[in-house]
């Protein structure tokens, strides 16, 4: 009994000692991408970081599409956290809908955020599976979420009878406003936190007037 709890102790530990081991590869190749794109990023720089040979780094990534995406789900699962959880029918749909809008806002617009789309813009024409990566890991996630909540409040009379997905895509347009694109191109200072809440209030009151239920 003694040898079989060393044994899963160890084997406890090797695990450990793996996700460790796996969490500062996507950490190293996070900050490499970040800094020299996707394509001048080769796994040799990014096994000389994290500290050995490129056998081992490619026993945890067959590719450096797949060591990207897990970058991708690492990145996005974390910033999109605030932005699902506001997505509740009991708070009102107005409340949760701006609750969202908000939450959305604040996480396209920080730096990590801007970063990386930066760099999906500016690979995606040589590496177009980038750009399939990117939406699958983060955008797309966020507006299957959106559509059920929308999907929801329209079937019990919230909002009018429409295409949710469409929908969706009007909300998130709208909620976003010109703001991103400016973050994206420098093209002006950092939004306050004041003209973000302002974006968002009047984006919304738009989709509001526009899905508002019939009589």
């Amino acid at each position: 009994m003694a040898g079989s709890g060393s044994a899963h102790g160890a084997l406890g530990r090797r695990e450990a000692r793996k996700h460790d081991r796996r969490a500062a590869i996507i950490e190293v190749a996070r900050a490499l991408f970040f800094e020299r794109g996707y394509a001048d990023t080769p796994m040799s720089l990014i096994a000389s970081r994290v500290g050995g040979s490129k056998t081992t780094l490619w026993s945890y990534f067959p590719s450096k599409a797949d060591l990207f995406a897990a970058v991708l789900d690492e990145v996005t699962a974390r910033l999109q956290g605030r932005s699902i959880e506001a997505l509740s029918l009991e708070t009102g749909i107005k409340e949760g809908l701006y609750r969202f809008c908000l939450a959305f806002s604040d996480m396209i617009l920080t730096d990590e955020a801007v970063r990386l789309q930066r760099m999906i813009a500016a690979e995606a024409q040589r590496f177009p599976e980038l750009g399939k990566l990117f939406y699958e890991r983060g955008p797309k996630a966020t507006l299957r979420r959106l559509e059920h909540y929308l999907g929801t409040a329209m079937a019990v009379g919230k909002l009018r009878p429409a295409d949710p997905t469409l929908a969706a895509r009007h909300l998130v347009s709208l909620c976003q406003g010109a703001t991103l694109s400016w973050r994206l191109w420098n093209a002006g200072p950092e939004p306050t936190p004041e003209q973000v809440e302002r974006d968002v209030a009047l984006g919304l009151d738009v989709f509001l007037r526009a899905y508002a239920p019939g009589p």
